[in-house]
């Protein structure tokens, strides 16, 4: 039986609450909820029955994501403006809900990049900040409760930075082979190496995170092996050692998120490591700590799902964990551990029939050289899986990877009777160290022979109508899509790029002055530096924008306006060279929008206009 035909707003509306998080007194969650069409930080006290209030107040941009202080009156979150990742940390106050959140870093242009505890001085944090120049981001020590903030050292230099360690402050930056060392200033202010970690094995930077005494630092290493493991390494000595590792997984290859530890590192609110997350087909957490483990087993029996984010109090008895599925996204429960009262507090998508939703299977997809690709397979619920039209949905990075997990994009598109195929090609992270060097010099290349070879493989079983398949993907993979209308013009009947790359070498250069230093290990190693005419050259060669003629399939471009990643050049490049052909073009440009769309009625623009263009394009097999 099909399901019942799914609106584009029922899918990329605002959920009606999600990310719930504990205080750390243990007696209210914060849970993000809309207000006035936007996502704002909501306070509801924990016993069944009480009133939430909504504190916070943003009416021009959502917010996504926000922390409780140590201090339970107050949470802290990140804003930008419009999209352009200058974020601002403010501070709102729970006891206050009508009163405005201040803007702890009022500095126009300027960028928290990190703003994390200082060691033993509860009401403070440290804060890295760009507000004396762009290029440069100082470290200062932030007083939540008064705003005050005290320098505690002038950058060192571009690509360098200061951070708080034991009693002191010790530098960190990359060497010009784009390792990463971590520096001590003597008297005279010179500074010695203490560590060197290496940076080729690392294109996104390194997973890592201080001990809460200062004198240690977790991180994820491929050395001595191709799995990521977990590893101390000592802040006085350099001294590695191994702490954790996973026989066949690596290491969860999730990003940074203010101002919590990497979700990579299930930390307690002192910072003192529970756990470790790691991730194949599906997730798995291992614990460190006994407590942590007995809280692990009695959460893992509250749904069939992946453990997402976690939350306790001071004293690590209560508990508030969501959970990633691909059916029943969100769950997000109540844990007592003292008292074993276990409570579900909210489904974000509570409108959503599970049954209704289609299943994300896990498949592995061999290359035509060998090399194994871990992809997820979601076919439409109640038809025929016999010659469907297909989107071959492609992940950005490229060092990202697809999972396992709740994603509305796919629902949508298997809801209107398409297959989707999403390909862990070569580069993705977190399938060992040598399935992502596998992508050094092969963009346009093997990257893209693993995409061509998964259709093959969904249409010689029979899943897909060769004639109506469509790729799609933003920023890595928006360039994969545009890599597939101009490299393989004949394989795709429709193309949608969201924010991707046209011109690599063009990228490159626009990206900002800070990112440059870091691009050693990632863009130039990859693909080349455009400062060498020979490496340009071929950059050039591998960029869609030197192939527009090849084009023969109708595109869709959806670009932010205010991207300071992919900047709107590279999407006009495309569209007016395409134009110029007189190529079936379609563009959409958010002026209030960058890298991500935020804002609900926009993903809302750009899901429909999608949810049109492949029906145009590729049929509409219900």
């Amino acid at each position: 039986m099909k399901p019942a035909h799914l609106s584009v707003e029922s899918l990329f509306s605002d959920p009606h609450r999600l990310k719930a998080r504990i205080s750390p007194d243990g007696t209210r969650i914060a849970f993000l909820a809309p207000w006035k069409n936007r996502l704002n930080v909501w306070v509801q006290d924990l016993e069944p029955g009480s009133e939430p209030l909504c504190v916070t107040a943003d009416e021009t941009r959502s917010v996504e994501n926000f922390h409780w202080a140590d201090d339970p009156r107050w949470l802290l979150y990140l804003q930008d403006s419009g999209g352009d990742e200058n974020w601002h940390l403010h501070r709102a106050d729970v006891h206050a809900p009508g009163v405005p959140a201040v803007d702890l870093t009022p500095f126009p242009g300027a960028r928290v990049v990190s703003a994390e505890p200082s060691i033993g001085r509860p009401g403070k944090l440290t804060v890295l900040l760009n507000a004396r120049t762009p290029a440069e981001f100082d470290l200062h020590e932030l007083d939540v409760a008064t705003g005050e903030l005290t320098l505690l050292g002038r950058s060192p230099g571009l690509g360098r930075s200061w951070f708080q360690a034991s009693g002191e402050l010790l530098v960190t930056g990359l060497t010009a082979d784009g390792d990463l060392e971590l520096l001590r200033p003597d008297a005279d202010g010179e500074l010695h190496r203490v560590v060197l970690l290496p940076g080729a094995d690392h294109p996104v930077g390194h997973l890592s995170q201080m001990t809460p005494d200062g004198t240690g630092m977790w991180i994820g290493s491929y050395e001595d092996g191709d799995r990521s493991r977990l590893v101390r390494v000592d802040l006085a000595t350099g001294e590695r050692t191994e702490v954790d590792s996973h026989p066949t997984f690596d290491l969860d290859p999730i990003p940074k998120v203010f101002p919590t530890a990497p979700a990579t590192f299930v930390l307690d609110r002192r910072g003192e490591l529970l756990g470790a997350r790691y991730r194949g087909a599906r997730q798995e957490i291992r614990p460190i700590d006994p407590h942590f483990a007995e809280v692990l087993a009695e959460l893992e029996k509250l749904s069939d799902g992946d453990v997402g984010e976690l939350s306790s109090d001071d004293a690590g008895q209560r508990w508030i964990v969501s959970f990633q599925h691909d059916r029943d996204p969100g769950a997000t429960w109540f844990y007592d551990h003292a008292t074993g009262e276990k409570r579900l507090l909210f489904k974000p998508y509570e409108h959503l029939d599970p049954e209704s939703l289609a299943p994300m299977t896990p498949v592995t997809i061999n290359a035509r050289d060998g090399l194994e690709l871990p992809s997820y397979l979601t076919l439409p619920v109640g038809a025929e899986p016999s010659g469907l039209p297909m989107v071959l949905l492609v992940h950005g990075g490229p060092w990202h990877r697809d999972h396992w997990g709740f994603n509305p994009l796919v629902q949508l598109l298997a809801n209107r009777g398409y297959a989707v195929l999403q390909v862990n090609f070569r580069g993705s992270d977190g399938f060992g160290k040598a399935h992502m060097q596998a992508a050094i010099g092969e963009f346009a290349g093997k990257m893209h022979d693993d995409l061509i070879d998964a259709v093959d493989w969904a249409i010689e079983r029979g899943y897909a109508d060769p004639d109506r398949v469509a790729i799609m993907g933003g920023s890595y993979g928006g360039y994969a899509a545009l890599v597939g209308a101009t490299f393989t013009p004949d394989r795709f009947a429709a193309v949608v790029d969201y924010v991707g790359i046209s011109d690599l070498a063009n990228f490159m250069r626009t990206q900002p002055e800070f990112v440059k230093p870091a691009l050693i290990t990632n863009w130039f190693r990859y693909v080349g530096d455009p400062a060498d005419p020979e490496q340009e050259a071929d950059m050039l060669a591998r960029s869609p924008i030197s192939h527009v003629d090849k084009i023969r399939s109708p595109l869709l471009v959806v670009q932010g306006a205010n991207d300071a990643r992919v900047v709107q050049g590279e999407s006009d490049l495309i569209v007016e060279a395409a134009r110029a052909r007189g190529l079936d073009v379609e563009y959409l440009v958010f002026p209030d929008e960058g890298h991500a769309v935020v804002n609900p009625e926009n993903r809302v623009t750009m899901f429909r206009a999608a949810d049109r263009f492949l029906a145009r394009h590729i049929g509409d097999a219900r």
